[in-house]
């Protein structure tokens, strides 16, 4: 018999969350180096140029997801998790033989087939070992070990650049995460569709067992279902944000005269506060609800992002990475926690897959118009066009969002509304 709950799967969840975490790692070796990589190995001088890495993996990274979400539903979660990191082991051997920025973007393509099979898979087989009543906490483990390893994997990253260069010691570390993410996904881990699918039968009465198709997935999750619609936008917009971040802060901060090891620092900040503040977050919409943190963490990172504007100096922009990260923390499990509110057991992995499509695109939009302002009107300029564009998708919760905790507790009482909606 297949038993939901944390304390029931804890061995899988816990194997899991370490797995998320060499996820993230992967991700994080970039985060404090490659924009610096662009600008002094490949000498480019464009804004947009160094920034299309960014676009290329979140462009890829949102496609695979809508792909992950559907091979999970479909052919199980371990299969696509599996294949995610076999996509992973090319990454550091591209950007450290990369004779051109080309090359650096090719690493990007791997690296977003990665992040989207193997992240989504993660976070979705976690949902299914939690059950209804802790999805909010079981995502907000997923988050935190991604995004700490994040944090890690940069701090790591811009050390081992401030004393040994760019290249190549700070990426041979993707070897030993791409390997190890690997080996214990293919050893250790077991398939959780059955999970999923013992709660999809609990539902039977109640909604629909077959998936709707990938056509009405895509209307509800952009514009027909308030709840997931809602949820889609505001995850664009924070990954706009974050894409920023990744992809322009290092600039900004070289550009003021920090060095390599206080870019560093100020790159673990934000996503350490993030990756550690979900531990609470996650939890506490499970009891508080989602829309209001929601919301307001939306309008926290746009104040952040405005303040890294007007203040200045290492001590300034610290402070602003941590509210950015607390902002981001208040957003990141709770969007997904909605997501597993609305979306029926039988095809939750699909519905998480458009929410991640959507998000992950926010990497895209947010390189793109960032650095097309940077090169027009400077770095300023830009960072502030996101905060304002982060604060109107906090007002856009407020007034379109339906609060959606209040079906988890039902076990799918939301999925019942979005089946027979339409």
């Amino acid at each position: 018999m297949t038993t939901s709950g944390l304390r029931a799967n804890w061995r899988q969840f816990a194997l899991l969350v370490v797995i998320n975490g060499f996820v993230g790692a992967m991700v994080g070796l970039e985060r404090s180096v490659l924009p610096l990589l662009g600008e002094r190995d490949f000498g480019l001088a464009s804004r947009s140029a160094i920034l299309s890495f960014v676009a290329t993996f979140g462009i890829v990274k949102a496609f695979t997801n809508l792909l992950a979400g559907r091979l999970g539903d479909r052919f199980g979660r371990k299969k696509v998790l599996v294949a995610g990191w076999l996509f992973a082991l090319p990454v550091p051997a591209l950007v450290i033989w990369a004779p051109s920025w080309g090359w650096v973007v090719a690493a990007n393509v791997f690296l977003g087939i990665n992040q989207g099979l193997a992240w989504s898979t993660a976070v979705v087989m976690k949902i299914d070992l939690a059950g209804p009543r802790r999805r909010g906490l079981a995502t907000g483990l997923n988050e935190f070990a991604g995004y700490v390893a994040v944090a890690l994997a940069a701090l790591a990253a811009g050390f081992i650049a401030s004393r040994h260069g760019l290249r190549p010691a700070p990426f041979e570390l993707g070897f030993a995460f791409a390997l190890a993410g690997l080996l214990l996904s293919a050893l250790f881990v077991r398939d959780t569709r059955a999970h999923a699918d013992a709660e999809a039968a609990s539902l039977a009465d109640a909604a629909p067992r077959r998936a709707p198709t990938m056509r009405d997935l895509l209307a509800r999750g952009t514009w027909r279902d308030p709840a997931l619609a809602s949820a889609s936008q505001a995850g664009l917009v924070n990954n706009l944000n974050d894409g920023v971040a990744w992809g322009l802060f290092p600039l900004f901060f070289a550009a003021a005269g920090l060095s390599a090891r206080e870019i560093a620092v100020l790159a673990f900040l934000y996503p350490a506060t993030w990756g550690v503040a979900q531990l609470g977050t996650g939890a506490l919409s499970d009891r508080w609800g989602r829309k209001w943190l929601i919301a307001g963490g939306m309008l926290l990172q746009a104040l952040a992002l405005w303040s890294m504007i007007v203040w200045d100096g290492l001590a300034g922009w610290a402070t602003a990475s941590i509210a950015l990260g607390l902002g981001t923390a208040m957003v990141y499990p709770t969007l997904l926690a909605a997501i597993g509110d609305v979306a029926h057991p039988a095809w939750r992995g699909s519905a998480v897959g458009v929410y991640r499509l959507w998000r992950d695109l926010g990497y895209a939009v947010g390189a793109l118009l960032a650095g097309a302002i940077a090169d027009a009107f400077g770095m300023e300029r830009a960072i502030g066009v996101v905060a304002a564009l982060t604060a109107l998708s906090g007002v856009a919760v407020i007034v379109r969002m339906p609060e959606t905790v209040r079906f988890a507790s039902t076990a799918g009482g939301s999925a019942r509304a979005s089946a027979t909606d339409g």
